[in-house]
C-alpha cells in the first residue's frame, strides 16, 4: 500500500486539532462512572435474552409480518449487545461480560473471533485497509482479481444498501465459515477449541429453539436469524470510509430515533472510535456535548438518519470495491 495513505490515529484522551494548526475545538468529557455493575446494560441482556425466549416460545401465536421483523430485532439487539460487552460492558471481569454476551442467538460468529476481530478493527490508523482492517469492505487488487467475474460482481452488488441487505448475510456468513472451516481442518491457532465451545453453545440454543420450542430450523433462519444480519448490516453499510485522514473514515448517523437505540447509538460511530470505553448510554451524551468537535475531525460526514443513507445509497454504490491506496499502488 502507498505509505503516504496511512496516518497515526488520534489517541483516546487527545485534543482535536486540524490540520492546518491550532487546537479548533476542546473536547468535553463525561463524569467518569463508578465502575461497578452497569445497570442499564444489565437491563438490556435481561430484556434481550427474555424478549427471545418469549418470542420463540410463543412463535406460533405470531404471524409471519409480526414474527420476522421481531425476530430480526432480537437478533439485531443482541449483536450490538456482544459488542458492548467486547467493549467492557457491563462489569469490569471480562468472564463475566463474556458470559453476558457469547451466546450465539444468530448461531454462526463465535465470539472469541468477533473480539479479537472487532478489537483489531480498532486500531483507526488501520481502518478500512483490506489486509489489516478485518471488517474492512475493500479490497486489494490482488484479491479483487481472484475474485472472478461473478464474486466481482457479488461484492459489487453489495456496495449499494439493497444489496448488502439482501447478499451481505449470506455472503459474510458463507465466506467466514469457510474460512474457518480450512483453520480447522489445518488446526490453526486454537481455532479448534473455539470451534467446539461454539458448537456447544449452538447446541444450547438450537435445544431450546428446535427441542423444546419445535420451530422448525428453517423459520429460525427466516424469521430471526437472516433477517438480523440484514438489519445489523443496515449499521455497518456506511460506518466507514477510505480516506487519508484517520479521523475522515468514520461516519455519523444523527437522528436514528428507532434505529439508534436499536444499534446501541453506533450510529454516532464517530464518538464510539474516538471513546471507545463509553457505555452505550453515554454515547448520545458525549456527543451532544462534542458535536462540533466531531464533525470537525470526521470532515462533515453526517447522515441525517438512515433515511438518508438509504436516499443516498439503496440502489447508488457506496464506495469502489478496490481500495484507492492499493488502487494506486495498481495503476
Amino acid at each position: 500500500m502507498d505509505a503516504t495513505f496511512k496516518l497515526s490515529s488520534l489517541q483516546a484522551g487527545d485534543s482535536l486539532a486540524s490540520e492546518e494548526g491550532p487546537l479548533v475545538v476542546e473536547l468535553l468529557e463525561l463524569k467518569s462512572l463508578k465502575r461497578g455493575l452497569e445497570w442499564p446494560t444489565a437491563f438490556l441482556a435481561f430484556a434481550i435474552y427474555s424478549l427471545w425466549l418469549l418470542t420463540t416460545f410463543f412463535y406460533r401465536d405470531l404471524q409471519w409480518w409480526v414474527l420476522t421483523p421481531l425476530g430480526a430485532w432480537i437478533i439485531a439487539w443482541q449483536l450490538n449487545l456482544q459488542h458492548e460487552t467486547i467493549h467492557g460492558h457491563p462489569t469490569r471481569n471480562r468472564r463475566v461480560n463474556e458470559m453476558i454476551g457469547r451466546w450465539p442467538l444468530s448461531l454462526w460468529l463465535p465470539y472469541s473471533i468477533y473480539r479479537s476481530t472487532h478489537l483489531a478493527h480498532h486500531r483507526d490508523e488501520n481502518l478500512t485497509d483490506p489486509l489489516d482492517d478485518p471488517e474492512s469492505y475493500y479490497w486489494e487488487d490482488g484479491q479483487w482479481r481472484a475474485l472472478g467475474p461473478l464474486g466481482r460482481a457479488l461484492v459489487a452488488a453489495q456496495s449499494t444498501l439493497l444489496g448488502r441487505m439482501i447478499l451481505g448475510p449470506v455472503w459474510t456468513t458463507s465466506r467466514f465459515v469457510r474460512g474457518l472451516a480450512r483453520d480447522v481442518w489445518r488446526s490453526k491457532g486454537n481455532t479448534r477449541a473455539i470451534v467446539a465451545r461454539h458448537l456447544l453453545e449452538c447446541a444450547a440454543i438450537l435445544i431450546w429453539v428446535l427441542g423444546v420450542c419445535g420451530m422448525p430450523s428453517w423459520v429460525y433462519v427466516a424469521c430471526f436469524v437472516y433477517p438480523g444480519v440484514s438489519l445489523v448490516v443496515v449499521r455497518s453499510f456506511a460506518e466507514h470510509r477510505a480516506e487519508q485522514e484517520v479521523g475522515k473514515r468514520t461516519a455519523i448517523v444523527e437522528n436514528a430515533r428507532i434505529l439508534g437505540p436499536l444499534f446501541l447509538f453506533n450510529n454516532l460511530h464517530a464518538a464510539h472510535h474516538l471513546r471507545g470505553r463509553l457505555p452505550w448510554y453515554q454515547i448520545p451524551k458525549f456527543y451532544r456535548l462534542n458535536r462540533a468537535a466531531l464533525i470537525e475531525r470526521n470532515g462533515g460526514l453526517v447522515y441525517n438518519g438512515y433515511f438518508d443513507v438509504a436516499r443516498r445509497y439503496l440502489l447508488t454504490s457506496h464506495h469502489r470495491p478496490i481500495h484507492p491506496g492499493w488502487d494506486r499502488r495498481a495503476a
